[in-house]
């Protein structure tokens, strides 16, 4: 079984601690099943401040939205083995 490799997409901004614990169960996961991380500060761009605002951090996989707030290590896991 060959697993594909992904891109994780972390929108958040700094001196955000919700964004900094998302991106702690990232890193812990991408320690065992390999992946791309990408953070993205919203506070850079105002179509992305409008669009998140206080909704962060939100987590996309591959371009799909798959968490907001808090990471499930387990279901990123599991989303992440799929081939």
């Amino acid at each position: 079984m060959t697993i594909r490799r992904h891109t994780v997409t972390l929108y958040g901004k700094k001196e955000c601690c919700l964004c900094d614990e998302a991106m702690d169960v990232l890193q812990k996961v991408r320690a065992t099943v390999p992946f791309d991380i990408e953070k993205i500060d919203i506070s850079s761009k105002q179509e992305l401040l409008e669009e998140f605002g206080l909704k962060i951090p939100v987590i996309f996989i591959d371009g799909v939205q798959a968490f907001k707030y808090r990471v499930n290590e387990g279901k990123l896991r599991s989303m992440l083995m799929v081939e």
